[in-house]
């Protein structure tokens, strides 16, 4: 549950000895190890690692002395230190891994056909049925549907097949020391470090996703320390091995984030003909009725859902499908801050309670743009005029906007969506 990451898994490593890390951490004065562990591992040598690594190391070292004096400041004990730092190690494939976010570097459509495949209803709706007393009990008391907390169960781990392996602690000091997420990494870390203090759980078992993610329903550190709850009463905010607790913390989370009970988060919709694509940006927010009045329908003509304050989305442009959404939706985006992953909780939840799938067809004839080209459209929009904010390769809000002035400019449908044919023509 954090705003840019992905599930993709990253093979963890298989002992958590350290390197000369560890003896340049002593020497900063960040930790002191005891003996044992202060050998290097196995087939590893001063002699024998990479210059370039060694000096990294060095610098990893002193970032974990700095970061040490932070965490003692805020209240983290020498104890707890110890035991998190000892053995802590650099983790190269956890910076790989935060560039290569599927929610954003996939299309809908091609996102949404593994997140929402029938594989993963059916499962779902098996391992519903298996855990009904904790999914019913955590949906009566915060009034947030089961379906919608299954699919987010779904979502995040597979229904709990595969919560992460990689070392809460290890990954988020390597993102802190990499830098581009420094002070949020090191916010996330002194979260896990006072989650380790409180004693909910042990620093071999808190793994996770390689964003620092933890346990069935991947709740970052910060949101776990205001969100987990003790549900089955054992003293443990335990999201990695109780369910009670995992069903608990979720729907805790969705309901102090503004979840509204007995509404829907929305549902496909068909535009009229003509309609102006400028209002379909999925901000702009006015009654069901007020968008029925301009002519939009459900796609089986029943009623649009009573929403005070509703949106149109269009996740892949004017070619493909439509939905009205409202607060829910919105809700959802602040478990993960992606258009893609909200759509398939939503299309997920309405999969498992036996509901449609998407109907009208999505234009897969069009290419996903990688991260450098629209790094390329972004920059290239900002010399032309059209402001996307800095280009970070990542179509957002300010993109889609800038997007939707150009296509105006040209005389195009203005639905905000990046293909390679706006790029060229750009460039």
């Amino acid at each position: 549950m954090y705003p840019t990451r992905s599930r993709f898994p990253v093979p963890t490593l298989s002992r958590r000895a350290p390197t000369l890390l560890a003896i340049f951490a002593l020497a900063a004065g960040a930790v002191t190890l005891p003996a044992s562990a202060q050998m290097p591992p196995p087939n590893s040598s001063p002699a024998s690692a990479a210059p370039a690594d060694t000096e990294r190391d060095q610098r990893f070292a002193r970032w974990i002395a700095d970061f040490s004096a932070s965490a003692r400041a805020a209240g983290i004990s020498e104890a707890t230190l110890q035991s998190a730092f000892e053995g802590i190690r650099f983790i190269p494939r956890v910076t790989q891994a935060d560039g290569a976010q599927a929610e954003f570097t996939r299309t809908v459509w091609d996102y949404l056909d593994s997140a929402v495949s029938a594989q993963r209803v059916v499962r779902g709706q098996d391992r519903l049925l298996e855990a009904r007393p904790a999914v019913d009990a955590a949906a009566a008391r915060y009034g947030v549907p089961a379906d919608i907390l299954a699919a987010i169960w779904g979502m995040e781990s597979n229904y709990g097949s595969f919560t992460g392996d990689i070392p809460t602690i290890d990954a988020l000091a390597t993102l802190g020391f990499e830098g581009r997420r420094e002070a949020w990494a090191r916010s996330q870390l002194i979260a896990a470090l006072k989650i380790l203090q409180n004693g909910d759980i042990p620093r071999a078992q808190m793994v996770g996703s390689w964003a620092g993610a933890m346990g069935q329903t991947q709740f970052l550190p910060t949101n776990f320390l205001a969100y987990a709850v003790d549900a089955d009463g054992d003293r443990r905010r335990d999201i990695w091995g109780s369910l009670p607790d995992v069903m608990a913390s979720t729907a805790n989370f969705l309901a102090r984030s503004g979840w509204q009970a007995s509404q829907p988060w929305g549902q496909e919709v068909r535009l009229p003909p003509g309609f102006d694509l400028l209002l379909a940006d999925g901000e702009q927010r006015r009654p069901a009725a007020a968008w029925a009045a301009l002519g939009v329908q459900s796609i089986d003509g029943s009623p649009l859902p009573a929403l005070a304050e509703s949106a149109i989305l269009l996740p892949a442009g004017a070619r493909g499908p439509a939905f009205i959404v409202g607060p829910n939706f919105r809700t959802i985006l602040r478990y993960n801050n992606s258009t893609s992953y909200a759509l398939a909780v939503g299309l997920l939840a309405q999969a498992l309670g036996g509901g449609p799938q998407v109907q009208t067809a999505w234009p897969r004839d069009l290419q996903a743009l990688s991260r450098s080209q629209l790094l390329a459209l972004q920059t290239a929009l900002n010399a032309r005029g059209f402001d996307s904010g800095t280009p970070d390769g990542v179509a957002g809000p300010a993109t889609r906007s800038a997007v939707r002035r150009y296509q105006q400019s040209l005389n195009l449908p203005a639905d905000g969506y990046p293909t390679l044919e706006l790029l060229q023509r750009l460039q």
